[in-house]
């Protein structure tokens, strides 16, 4: 792996990570296949995927909500795992056999400076770990060839412990400690907050799943505030719409919830350029937007 003297973080992705997507996508590595389906979100997917492959990339980090632990925060320390990730609400659209590597110098970093930050951490060793769906998802439609490492952070339950102000300052802390391991082990890295937006979703689907006739959001109300965030993130006003986290979180059953995309902002030092919104759309009710920041210097960089 190419290091550089200092390491940094070149982009960062809100990419949202229902299983429908990589369904209506046919990878050889699902088994069910599908028509269509979710053509908006999944063509953002492409453009995202088209600014990525400009950069210059070393590893991946993934913070997924379906990586749940009442302990504190883990990250995957094991070199490789090959096994089948089979969603637990959806096993007839995803089965999926995955085959993927770990940057484990970065993870235990990350251990590390978040220890060294007062919070509780932990590495996996388990090597029959069973890799969540969350991040299977949001690596494959941003990186289908599963080129580079990754390093997978789980969700904390802090939010649901103590409240949404204490789960936001904790998970800043932790996208701080996460940007101090990246310098420090001198990775050129992309950052994937695995998360939807609104998240309220119908408890039944069509027989087709992929018929988009039925789908639309959930309710006009959460709409408005997909729109708000939004509106947020390309004006780069991240701080203002941190500010608004805690009520955002509530009012519209946001995943946000689970911290993913307060830990990104966190460790991209609150963005105040605009970020590019590749899509929005919605999958059985649920707001989802493709997301990417790409700092001035990365910029820069391409531009030369």
């Amino acid at each position: 792996m190419a290091e550089s003297p200092t390491g940094r973080i070149v982009a960062g992705a809100l990419s949202p990570h229902p299983p429908h997507l990589v369904y209506a996508e046919n990878p050889p590595q699902n088994e069910p296949s599908a028509e269509c389906g979710w053509e908006g979100l999944r063509w953002g997917y492409e453009r995202l995927r088209r600014t990525l492959d400009q950069l210059d990339i070393d590893v991946i980090v993934v913070h997924s909500p379906h990586w749940k632990t009442s302990q504190g925060h883990h990250v995957l320390g094991v070199p490789e795992f090959k096994s089948l990730s089979v969603d637990p609400i959806f096993p007839h659209l995803f089965r999926f056999h995955y085959d993927l590597s770990v940057d484990v110098e970065l993870a235990e970093a990350i251990a590390e400076e978040g220890q060294a930050g007062g919070l509780a951490m932990h590495v996996m060793r388990n090597p029959d770990f069973r890799v969540d769906y969350g991040t299977i998802t949001s690596c494959q439609l941003t990186r289908p060839a599963w080129d580079l490492p990754i390093v997978a952070i789980s969700s904390s339950r802090v939010y649901f412990d103590f409240n949404n102000d204490v789960g936001d300052r904790q998970m800043v802390a932790l996208g701080r400690a996460t940007r101090r391991a990246i310098e420090r082990t001198g990775r050129r890295a992309l950052l994937l907050a695995s998360n939807s937006l609104s998240h309220r979703h119908f408890t039944q689907e069509p027989e087709i799943p992929e018929d988009m006739s039925h789908e639309r959001i959930y309710h006009h109300g959460q709409y408005l505030w997909d729109m708000h965030v939004l509106d947020l993130m390309r004006r780069g006003r991240t701080r203002q719409l941190m500010a608004e986290m805690p009520d955002y979180i509530e009012h519209a059953t946001s995943e946000c919830k689970d911290g993913s995309l307060s830990w990104l902002l966190g460790a991209m030092e609150f963005p105040d350029y605009p970020a590019e919104v590749h899509a929005y759309g919605t999958v059985i009710g649920t707001g989802n937007a493709i997301v990417g920041w790409i700092p001035p210097e990365t910029a820069a960089e391409v531009a030369r």
